[in-house]
């Protein structure tokens, strides 16, 4: 009797065994039928995703292709690239004049990119990780920037540029650096000193003040810089060759006491820390010739009044030494400040006077401008 219910028990709990097993079976079946649907499913997703993908893709592209074919001012066909300025610089060199022709070569130069309104502060995050960076710009001071809207496919646009370190010698307008280009973009670098409330500052940049910057990349030495690069030698900078080299600036003691008066009222808002920063500064960029080819060309010994221009010289009286030799007057604007010199025969600049021009005068900052 007690084997018989042993072998019960054994039976019933075999049958209980199988069913489950039976079940946990019939359970993976259907789990292989669901992942076989899924991974249909999956499929048919992916093509279609990728299907569309095709299809954006060639939309875009014949998209592209009739905004460059399409009709500009009634015009024959050409293509163009609107772009929007992702910032701008508050820059050291109030105007075109003054300002380098190339970057680095007055370290001495402060700038901060300040980045339009749409484009957020979180952009620039990282960036104080790098040395310096590239700036891509618009050279938007041109005079004859009204030609990209009248003009188009390039017409009429000059092919050949003269060179100031040649003398007045032209080159292709590829083969150069200047300004007027058929497309005014510019390339600089410059060097990262800090990032500061979203605001990018930077030294030794060749822009002048109120620039739109359309990109910021970083600067990346294993790449950027080509050791086997080569370029004419009239290119180098320096040397007894060198037609834009200046042999000493001094300043009078009158323009050091107009430096002190201005750098009172301009303390706040000035991008310098301190007169001697500033003047420091402006001795920088007057070691080196930043008068145009023409002016260069002009004979020292000449009357003022027949050679100075009302941009550049001053009719007042300038002898050298008490002699007979008068000298030009020229003017140049940095930070806000007029700055008058004179370049002697031997290529001696001297500082005669520095006083606030009216890009400072008009400086909600400054104190006279409150009181008006």
């Amino acid at each position: 009797m007690m084997r018989w219910a042993i072998a019960v028990v054994s039976v019933s709990t075999a049958t209980a065994l199988l069913i489950q097993v039976w079940r946990l079976k019939r359970k993976c079946v259907k789990l292989e039928l669901k992942l076989v649907e899924s991974d249909d499913a999956l499929q048919i997703s992916q093509k279609q995703r990728a299907e569309e993908r095709t299809g954006r893709i060639r939309a875009q592209r014949d998209l592209r292709k009739n905004l460059m074919q399409c009709n500009v001012i009634g015009k024959t066909p050409t293509s163009s690239f609107p772009m929007t300025p992702i910032g701008y610089m508050r820059s050291c060199y109030s105007t075109r004049n003054g300002t380098p022709r190339q970057p680095l070569l007055v370290t001495l130069a402060k700038s901060r990119l300040v980045l339009s309104s749409g484009v957020p502060a979180a952009a620039l995050d990282g960036i104080e990780q790098y040395s310096h960076c590239w700036l891509i710009y618009v050279f938007h001071e041109n005079t004859d920037l009204h030609n990209l809207w009248e003009l188009s496919s390039h017409r009429d646009f000059k092919a050949k540029v003269r060179v100031p370190r040649l003398n007045g010698a032209k080159l292709g307008v590829f083969a150069t650096r200047t300004p007027h280009r058929p497309c005014p973009i510019g390339l600089t670098v410059a060097k990262v000193e800090r990032l500061e409330h979203g605001i990018l500052m930077l030294s030794g940049a060749d822009l002048v003040d109120g620039t739109p910057v359309i990109d910021i990349k970083p600067y990346l030495p294993y790449c950027d810089s080509v050791r086997e690069a080569s370029a004419p030698t009239w290119v180098n900078a320096g040397g007894e060759d060198d037609p834009l080299a200046v042999a000493s600036v001094t300043f009078t003691e009158a323009s050091l006491n107009g430096l002190d008066e201005c750098w009172n009222k301009m303390e706040r808002f000035s991008l310098y820390s301190s007169s001697r920063e500033l003047h420091d500064f402006i001795a920088q960029v007057l070691s080196r010739d930043i008068r145009s080819l023409s002016q260069r060309q002009r004979p020292h010994d000449g009357v003022v009044s027949e050679i100075a221009q009302p941009l550049y010289g001053d009719s007042s009286e300038l002898h050298n030494g008490g002699g007979d030799e008068k000298l030009v007057l020229y003017n140049v604007i940095l930070e806000g400040l007029k700055i008058s010199y004179t370049v002697d025969a031997d290529c001696k600049v001297v500082v005669r006077s520095v006083q606030a021009s009216s890009h400072l005068l008009e400086n909600p900052l400054w104190p006279a401008a409150k009181s008006t």
